[in-house]
C-alpha cells in the first residue's frame, strides 16, 4: 500500500516497471486509480495538491530530480510510465534491437519529423519542449505532428525526460504556471553502459524476462495487452 513518495519508490524498485496517471492499462500501475477516484485503501495519496510527499503527480519529476535509476516518459501505450535502471536494458533490447537512432532512420522505422526533433536534442544535451519545437521549425500549426513525433522518440526509447523547466523567472513563482518537460536523448540519461548490457541480451529473451515479470505483477494479464506493453 502506498502512503508516501518513499513507498513508491521503495514499489517501483522491486516491480521493475509501472504505468503512470492512475490507470493500469491491463498491464500493471503502483498507484492504480485516478485523480477523480477513491483509493481503495485509506491514504493520505491525493493528485494534485502540490504535496511532494502525498502527489503522485508530483512524484514523475522528482523521481527525476533525486534519482539517477528511474526513467519516465511515454514509454507504454503512448502514455507515460516508469522503467527502473535494472528493467531498461530488456526494453531496449525489446524495441530497439541494437540499433543507434541513425541506424533506425536508415532502416525507415523512425519519421521525418522525428529525426528534426532528436537531431536538435542530441546537439544540445538537453532541451525543454518548447524550445525544442522552435530550434526544429515547428509552428504553431505544427502542434499535433510535433508531439506525435516527440511521442514516437519515447517510445522507441531514443528520447526520455530528465526534468522540467519554466520558460521564465516569473513563471517559475506563479501557482498557475504550465512547466515545460525537458527532454534527452537515452543514451545521455543512462549512460553507455545499459546499452552494452542491452546489447548482450537478445530480444526473445528479454521478451520473456519482461513477460515473466509483468505476469508476477498481474497473473490476468492478456497475452495481446502483454506483447504491446513490450513492444511499444
Amino acid at each position: 500500500m502506498v502512503r508516501c513518495y518513499d513507498d513508491f519508490v521503495e514499489i517501483l524498485l522491486d516491480a521493475g516497471f509501472s504505468m503512470a496517471g492512475g490507470s493500469t492499462d491491463g498491464i500493471y500501475a503502483i498507484i492504480d486509480w485516478g485523480w477523480n477516484e477513491t483509493p481503495p485503501y485509506e491514504t493520505p495519496i491525493a493528485w494534485h495538491t502540490d504535496d511532494p510527499e502525498t502527489d503522485p503527480w508530483e512524484w514523475r519529476m522528482r523521481v527525476l530530480e533525486e534519482r539517477s535509476d528511474v526513467a519516465y516518459a511515454k514509454l507504454f501505450f503512448k502514455k507515460t510510465g516508469f522503467i527502473t535502471r535494472a528493467w531498461y536494458p530488456y526494453f531496449l533490447a525489446a524495441r530497439r534491437e541494437g540499433l543507434t537512432f541513425n541506424e533506425a532512420y536508415d532502416d525507415g522505422t523512425i519519421s521525418h519529423a522525428a529525426k528534426r526533433i532528436y537531431d536538435v536534442v542530441e546537439g544540445n544535451g538537453a532541451l525543454p519542449t518548447h524550445i525544442i519545437k522552435q530550434m526544429a521549425g515547428f509552428s504553431r500549426e505544427d502542434k499535433s505532428s510535433f508531439d506525435k513525433a516527440l511521442t514516437e522518440l519515447q517510445m522507441k526509447m531514443h528520447l526520455t525526460m530528465c526534468g522540467k523547466q519554466f520558460r521564465s523567472e516569473k513563471l517559475a513563482v506563479s501557482n498557475n504556471a504550465w512547466a515545460s518537460t525537458v527532454m534527452t536523448t537515452t543514451e545521455r540519461f543512462f549512460g553507455e553502459a545499459v546499452f552494452e548490457e542491452a546489447d548482450r541480451i537478445s530480444k526473445k529473451t528479454a521478451i520473456e524476462k519482461i513477460r515473466e515479470q509483468i505476469l508476477k505483477l498481474n497473473p490476468s494479464a492478456q497475452d495481446k495487452k502483454i506483447s504491446k506493453f513490450i513492444l511499444g
